[in-house]
């Protein structure tokens, strides 16, 4: 009796076992791996060893990025705050997550992101995109979910296994993970690249700019005696227009730096000098990713300008690139035409 009893038990797992595979028809594993080429003068992009790219595993991150299922209510996405038709930003001031909350700060660009070895968020607070991608689902003000229950979704989906299984060789729905979901996601983001913009055409001599953007262009760069220096470069220099440094750029006026609204980097590594400081954002793409600044209190080009002509505010830590420049009306917008330069659609042939 006790030994029919332990071989119906035997058959019942394995045609339970059987069946789920079936139920999702589970593929074989056979990854293609991308050969990455680097964009001209960016640096080698930092690939994990354990989490190489496979068109697979990007397919999957794409269709994860842009499914509502891992927020709360199946509301949101990541798609929601990283729109790719405003260079993977949202348009807002503050984000709008989960129940029309707002978060703390602008959403960032993801285009080149894979390059920003200096940590991610305005605060650099986890080092890897793995990481990153892990933060947004949990977090109240985003998507406000919980991994376990996205987990649970995604393994009793009727596509995610047979896609976790071509990405990442898993056997059975019960190993589909956060971790894995976070790798997926981590892949498509790498290949979020942005480095077709005219200013590129230009510097591969395949256009020329014109008398406007050029003027812009050594004002940027500071390359002609004849034309005030914007300061720009110091902080966002090409080919990434960052240089991925955490910087305090005169926004707030404070007396203390225990002052600060928001303390930014300062928070994260409790250390006081750097409260107030955020990342450099790039300047690729900045027509499209409007309004400016960590907490997007600028909503034009011309306010941000303005605001570094006029030497921005003081703070014990306040970058000394900062300070009153010398630019009038048509320096501005030459500044502005060159700018225009860095805006890449390229980008969006295959990314929506």
């Amino acid at each position: 009796m006790r030994f029919l009893f332990f071989s119906l038990l035997f058959f019942f797992s394995f045609f339970s076992c059987v069946s789920e595979k079936n139920k999702h028809s589970w593929p074989d594993y056979n990854p293609r791996f991308l050969e990455w080429k680097d964009p001209k003068d960016f640096v080698k992009m930092a690939i994990p060893l354990d989490n190489p790219l496979t068109e697979e595993g990007v397919a999957l991150g794409k269709r994860l990025f842009f499914d509502p299922i891992l927020s709360k209510d199946e509301s949101i996405s990541c798609a929601s705050c990283h729109d790719p038709t405003l260079a993977f930003t949202d348009g807002q001031a503050k984000s709008i997550g989960f129940d029309n909350q707002l978060s703390k700060r602008s959403a960032m660009s993801l285009l080149n992101i894979a390059y920003h070895y200096s940590g991610f968020f305005w605060d650099g607070r986890v080092q890897t995109l793995e990481q990153q991608a892990l933060e947004p689902v949990e977090n109240p003000l985003e998507m406000a979910s919980d991994w376990n229950i996205v987990e649970n979704r995604l393994r009793k989906h009727e596509e995610y296994p047979a896609l976790f299984a071509k990405a990442f060789n898993i056997q059975e729905a019960a190993e589909i993970t956060r971790q894995l979901a976070a790798k997926a996601l981590a892949q498509y983001e790498r290949t979020l690249i942005s480095a077709d913009a005219k200013f590129d055409r230009v510097m591969r001599k395949e256009e020329s700019f014109t008398a406007a953007e050029q003027r812009g262009w050594a004002i940027f760069f500071d390359a002609s005696e004849d034309l005030p220096d914007a300061e720009c470069a110091h902080c966002h220099i090409d080919p990434l227009f960052t240089t991925l440094e955490y910087l305090n750029n005169g926004l707030d006026r404070v007396e203390t730096l225990e002052a600060f609204e928001d303390l930014g980097r300062g928070a994260v590594l409790g250390n006081k000098y750097y409260n107030g400081t955020f990342k450099v954002p790039s300047l690729r793409n900045i027509i499209l990713t409007a309004p400016y600044m960590h907490d997007g209190r600028f909503d034009t080009l011309e306010e941000v300008i303005e605001h570094y002509n006029a030497g921005g505010h003081y703070a014990l830590n306040v970058n000394p690139n900062v300070r009153k420049l010398k630019l009038n009306e048509q320096h501005k917008k030459d500044l502005i035409a060159f700018l225009h330069t860095l805006t890449d659609y390229s980008f969006l042939k295959d990314k929506n």
